[in-house]
């Protein structure tokens, strides 16, 4: 998974150094903890026809989408206050153009709906907006700000 979030990274990033990986070792048992405690975050994916041996080996995966759900107050439109995040969909580049992305995007999509999320928000690169509109999302202008510690 996080070799497929680093190309997500990698593809949607171009300003961070390609192919950083040391944040791996801090994130992977962070990520495993998570996973197993999937009441509010899960990941969907396809596993990789092609690939046997090495990093991409045995286990290696051919796309991936992560969501979670969040509670927020709730309002007119979404009164339980339940909303959806997509993220991490990636997709091994020998292995798109085959709808894995898309495959694994549906059920990530179902998951939230049936955890109770009202509206699902994402970040769309360029070039997977095409599939995102397909299913269904739509660009809103965006207030967003960040503050980094």
């Amino acid at each position: 998974m996080l070799r497929l979030r680093q190309v997500m990274l990698d593809s949607v990033r171009p300003d961070d150094p390609p192919g950083t990986t040391a944040w791996h070792t801090a994130s992977l048992p962070l990520l495993r903890a998570r996973l197993a405690d999937s009441g509010d975050f899960a990941a969907f994916v396809v596993d990789h026809p092609e690939r046997s041996g090495g990093p991409g080996g045995p286990g290696a995966l051919a796309a991936l989408a992560v969501g979670s759900v969040e509670y927020r107050i709730g309002r007119a439109d979404n009164p339980g206050g339940r909303v959806g995040h997509v993220f991490s969909v990636a997709t091994d580049p020998d292995a798109r153009r085959r709808g894995y992305a898309r495959a694994c995007v549906t059920e990530l999509l179902a998951w939230l709906r049936a955890s109770g999320a009202s509206h699902v928000d994402l970040n769309a690169s360029a070039e997977a907006e095409p599939l995102y509109a397909s299913l269904g999302f739509v660009r809103k202008p965006d207030p967003a700000m960040r503050l980094r510690f």
